[in-house]
């Protein structure tokens, strides 16, 4: 099982909206259990799932109040040891929240803390007697400062998230050791890794303000997990600088894993402009992960979609092709970062667009990351604030509450989508099912080829030299074999020149559609695309001797 990250296709679930099994109107851990044989299907072999520790849930269970227990309303830890078992059966790992950098402020440990400045619990946060402080929130406009006043404790706590959940001191001997416990804790019960939250906020707080300084704690994490589990690993959320992720990935000895924001952001001035040339410049600037080592890429998470970094022309593009109505772009905006949005509204619902994104998406170097409800299309939820929008129970069938839930819709845990284009009457995996040319056989068919090709994340590549700049070529070459992708940004049909490609027998073994011509090897080779389209091709390394 060495190294099975490298070779991952991983699927996002909401624990809380994914299935309700035992009809209380809340997704629950059995209900995912019940939904694996699905999520084969499409040729996921990790199941990331979001929180589901005992939680005040006021922030989808990211607000912990004790890491060491499932919350009732998600089930038993009977539950998730069966859930993690059954997963196994089927050839998939399943790797769970690792929040660390903040909890609830309704954790004993912050009730202690805040009682008794002499209690070893005050040890457990950061306290101050002034909110002199310009570091911004995460969440600019609902909160306004990373300090808030506590009359309880008579001092400020800090909390670089909501005022809900205040920030662990990493510092603190004691906090690491209950770190440690946690991990501990869910690695002996069967995890194969964890999803790092807000893995550049940890470093610097483990580092008393200086990122870098606080690389420490991955590492310490990373011994600790390979001590106990070799084969588990740590896949960390980390927004950065390009050349910052470097530090992340360390030697081989931080994270296994890192989600690329860096691509992701560009992925979208490529999809807005209809132009290969920002996503070819971003590849181009990317680190080379160590050996064992690799980027998660992602087309829509939890979250906004996030466009800092990128320069102002390209941010205000996006927003203006993406969050284009003039009286709604306050609402599809948030903290001033991105686009609250799913990826199918943007897009207007065009499943030939949808799929090219996938297309897109399995193609980049690093292993492809599914959002849970992207393979049928699901909408968003504008009404509802802040990143709920994208937040909303998957729609499983036209049946009432969406085959989600056998409970009254009024007392989901979160409103089902039942109106509008993508309503779950329209738009739901039962009749998706039905469908050969649905988006969801697309993705399907997309990742399963893709799982026949797992060299992608990690194969030496390189970019290959096309004179269209709506086409981005990827050249992939190991020992044993070679993969050539292709994918159209515009949506006009093309016809392009390639150089750099070897000449011996390609096969084709993905396309949007039946093409007529072949790949034809010399020294240039003549190939077309129709418009938003893709193709793949493979050969083994014996038919270039």
């Amino acid at each position: 099982m060495t190294d099975w990250h490298t070779r991952a296709i991983i699927y996002q679930i909401d624990t809380a909206l994914f299935y309700d099994l035992n009809g209380d109107g809340c997704g629950d851990i059995a209900g995912i259990a019940a939904k694996l044989r699905y999520i084969r299907r499409m040729g996921a072999t990790v199941i990331w799932i979001t929180p589901f520790y005992l939680t005040p849930f006021l922030d989808e269970g990211y607000d912990v109040s004790d890491h060491l227990q499932v919350d009732p309303r998600f089930g038993k830890l009977a539950d998730i040891i069966a859930f993690i078992e059954q997963a196994r059966e089927l050839g998939m790992q399943v790797i769970i929240e690792l929040l660390i950098q903040h909890t609830s402020d309704a954790h004993p440990w912050f009730q202690q803390a805040r009682r008794n400045p002499a209690s070893p619990y005050r040890d457990y946060y950061l306290w101050s007697d002034s909110d002199d402080d310009d570091t911004p929130p995460m969440f600019p406009g609902v909160e306004e400062s990373i300090w808030t006043w506590d009359d309880e404790a008579g001092q400020y706590y800090r909390h670089m998230f909501y005022r809900h959940e205040p920030d662990l001191n990493l510092t603190s001997p004691a906090v690491l050791k209950e770190i440690e416990n946690i991990i501990l804790f869910w690695l002996k019960l069967g995890v194969s890794g964890f999803r790092l939250d807000a893995a550049s906020h940890l470093t610097t707080q483990a580092g008393n303000g200086d990122e870098k300084k606080g690389l420490w704690i991955l590492e310490h994490m990373r011994r600790l997990i390979e001590e106990h589990n070799p084969d588990a690993i740590l896949l960390g959320e980390v927004d950065v600088e390009v050349e910052a992720y470097q530090d992340y990935f360390g030697n081989n000895d931080r994270l296994n894993l890192v989600l690329n924001f860096w691509l992701n952001k560009y992925f979208y001035v490529s999809l807005a402009r209809k132009s290969a040339r920002p996503l070819r410049n971003a590849v181009k600037k990317m680190i080379v992960p160590p050996d064992s080592c690799c980027f998660a890429n992602w087309l829509r998470n939890h979250d906004e979609l996030d466009l800092e970094g990128i320069s102002q022309k390209d941010k205000q593009f996006v927003l203006d092709t993406f969050a284009p109505d003039e009286e709604m772009n306050e609402e599809m905006n948030v903290y001033q970062r991105g686009i609250r949005r799913r990826l199918a509204p943007m897009l207007n619902g065009d499943l030939k667009r949808l799929a090219f994104c996938h297309a897109v998406l399995f193609s980049l170097p690093g292993v492809p990351v599914m959002r849970y409800g992207d393979e049928i299309g699901m909408g968003d939820d504008l009404d509802l604030e802040e990143r709920y929008a994208v937040r909303t129970p998957m729609q499983w069938a036209g049946s009432q509450g969406g085959g989600f839930s056998a409970a009254d819709p009024e007392k989901f845990i979160a409103p089902i989508i039942d109106r509008g284009p993508y309503r779950y009457q329209k738009i739901n995996v039962a009749d998706s099912l039905l469908h050969r040319n649905s988006l969801l056989h697309r993705i399907i068919d997309i990742a399963n080829t893709r799982s026949e090709f797992p060299e992608i994340a990690v194969a030496p590549f390189r970019l290959l030299t096309i004179d269209s700049d709506a086409v981005l070529g990827i050249y992939y070459e190991t020992e044993e074999r070679s993969i050539l992708t292709f994918v159209n940004f515009s949506d006009q049909p093309v016809q392009f020149s390639v150089k750099g490609i070897r000449n011996t027998t390609w096969t084709a073994c993905l396309a949007d559609k039946r093409y007529d011509d072949a790949l034809v090897c010399g020294k240039t080779v003549e190939l077309s695309l129709g418009g938003y389209g893709y193709r793949w091709f493979w050969t083994h390394r014996s038919a270039l001797r």
